[in-house]
């Protein structure tokens, strides 16, 4: 698949703001109102900006954005619909726990419920963004049980990365935090892994003959190719990266996470570390997420030459 940098950014943004949002939930329901009103405002304006980001930049590869509204009618059958739904429903708690939580309005029992209604709503919205894709049986590398685990670590890792960037600035850094955000990294290491070897060892046995409704009476080759030029199919579903740099990216994937969890562990020493933690992260998540697009492969690559999808 071809892999378009406002679906990427979309996925990044939104899942880190969504993953902080989830976090601050937690940290709602255990330790009540925030520590101070800058910083109770500050991280929950970085969480909702990203995701008002992500979300915006997901209309950017639309041939119509002005129609993006219509996807909202469909969340009976629709994943994609359904995700809409569950951001836009996710602000109105998000706003008013955030007012709570940093105490901009003085309602200190109102925190719990809302931290609980924001958090769980936050990972219905990522959990609706990997269902759109695990859910796609023509993308044998999406339609993976892994594919939904990844997107729910890597959210909440760089959620939390987020967290402790923010609060080693305003000076308030518990020990907790660092542990807390480098476990997180690392079950999201473990997390990758185990979904690249499962779409590794996934078999490729869909094949022409599959795809024209006519193996059962023998073996279908192509004549010739279906268009004489490139087309729009070709274009986003024909992308093909080469597996040496796959194999590359990957690496430095791992080498990025695993970078992050030691540099977050350095915060203990020099809580600033914190933020070249934060990048390191969002570094990996990025790379991550164009890998995820460029190795799916669609099964109408079967019509454009492919031998086996």
């Amino acid at each position: 698949m071809h892999p378009a940098y406002s679906v990427i950014l979309f996925t990044t943004a939104s899942g880190a703001g969504y993953g902080l949002l989830a976090l601050l939930g937690l940290v709602g329901i255990s330790h009540g109102e925030a520590s101070s009103l800058a910083f109770g405002l500050t991280v929950v304006v970085v969480a909702l900006g990203l995701i008002t980001i992500g979300l915006l930049s997901s209309t950017f590869h639309l041939g119509h954005p002005e129609r993006a509204w219509r996807a909202f009618s469909q969340w009976r059958s629709s994943w994609l619909s359904r995700e809409g739904v569950a951001a836009v429903v996710t602000y109105v708690p998000a706003v008013v726990f955030g007012a709570v939580w940093s105490g901009l309005i003085a309602a200190p029992a109102l925190v719990a419920p809302l931290a609980v209604v924001t958090a769980i709503m936050a990972m219905i919205t990522v959990l609706c963004t990997a269902k759109i894709y695990s859910t796609l049986k023509t993308i044998r590398a999406w339609y993976n049980p892994w594919t939904v685990w990844v997107y729910l670590s890597f959210a909440l890792a760089t959620g939390a990365v987020l967290l402790a960037a923010i609060t080693s600035v305003f000076g308030n850094f518990p020990a907790f935090l660092v542990y807390f955000s480098s476990t997180l990294l690392a079950l999201t290491t473990i997390i990758i892994i185990f979904y690249w070897r499962s779409i590794d060892a996934a078999p490729r046995d869909l094949t022409m003959g599959d795809a024209t409704g006519l193996g059962r009476l023998g073996q279908v080759s192509q004549w010739e190719q279906p268009h004489s030029a490139p087309n729009y199919i070709q274009k986003e579903m024909g992308y093909v990266v080469a597996r040496r740099h796959a194999a590359k990216l990957r690496r430095l994937v791992i080498a990025a996470l695993l970078l992050a969890i030691l540099v977050m562990l350095s915060a203990l020493v020099v809580p600033f570390a914190a933020l070249l933690s934060m990048a390191l992260a969002l570094f990996a998540a990025v790379v991550q997420r164009w890998l995820f697009f460029a190795e799916a492969q669609h099964v109408s690559s079967l019509f454009y030459g492919a031998k086996a999808a």
